[in-house]
Order: C-alpha cells, then structure tokens, then sequence
C-alpha cells in the first residue's frame, strides 16, 4: 500500500498533489485512506477470516461449507460464496481433497520436424522401402 509513503512524503515537505500524481493515486482515496486507515469492512474481513481459521483447526477435514456453518454458529453472518472466497484467500483448504478427473496424464513430447533431410532415391522399382517411425511412441 502506497498511502503511507504519502504521509511520509509529506512530512518530508513534498506536497500531497504532487506524491499523489507522481505515484498515480488519487488524492480523494488518499484523503480517505487518512481519516480511516483501517476500514471497518476490512476488520470484519480479518475476524471472519480468525472465525473459519478456528473452525479449520478443529477439524481440518471439512470444507468451506462446514466451515461457514461453523462460523455462523460462532456468531459470524456469512454466506457460503463469502466463506469460500475468504478461504480461498487466506489458504484454508481442506485436507480431504476429491480426486481429479481424467486420466492424469500430461500431453507427450512435441513432434518436431525432420531436420537431417535425406536423399532418398531408388535405383529400380521395389528396391526403396521406407516408414516413419516419429509416427509410434516409443517409450
């Protein structure tokens, strides 16, 4: 966050407008970001976040949606959505993962073009028999 070295800039004797412009911030967010540095939706972010950490540590098993349940029941409003993405945000996953689809394989190798480029000419019919082995796997 840059807003803080406004203030110091300022304290410096460089000028608000100028720091704001140079750093490409506006002034109004500034003057905001001065009367509260620390929003309350901000606050409220933080204990919902400590609510479904708690909920996480009892039980590193269940998933977002419990772990919303668990919160309400600690007395945190939040929808499930809201659960999710503050999980997600915070890194609380669940040790119970669901498997991936697929196969799980990766794609192979690239197929490259030919670059020794041989000559191949036959003397008589029936003589030249050639095949393209880059065409099988053989590993």
């Amino acid at each position: 966050m840059t807003y803080p070295l406004v203030s110091e800039l300022a304290k410096a004797g460089i000028g608000v407008t100028v720091s704001c412009r140079v750093l490409k911030l506006s002034r109004q967010s500034y003057s905001r970001w001065r009367n509260a540095p620390v929003r309350e939706a901000d606050v409220l972010r933080a204990y919902r976040i400590n609510a479904l950490h708690d909920a996480h540590h009892d039980d590193p098993t269940f998933g977002y949606r419990y772990l919303a349940d668990q919160a309400r029941r600690a007395g945190w409003r939040m929808s499930r959505r809201t659960a999710w993405k503050l999980c997600s945000q915070a890194g609380i996953l669940s040790c119970a993962q669901r498997r991936q689809r697929g196969k799980g394989k990766n794609a192979g190798p690239p197929v490259f073009d030919d670059h020794v480029k041989p000559v191949l000419r036959a003397d008589a019919p029936n003589r030249l028999w050639l095949t393209a082995i880059t065409e099988h796997c053989t590993t």
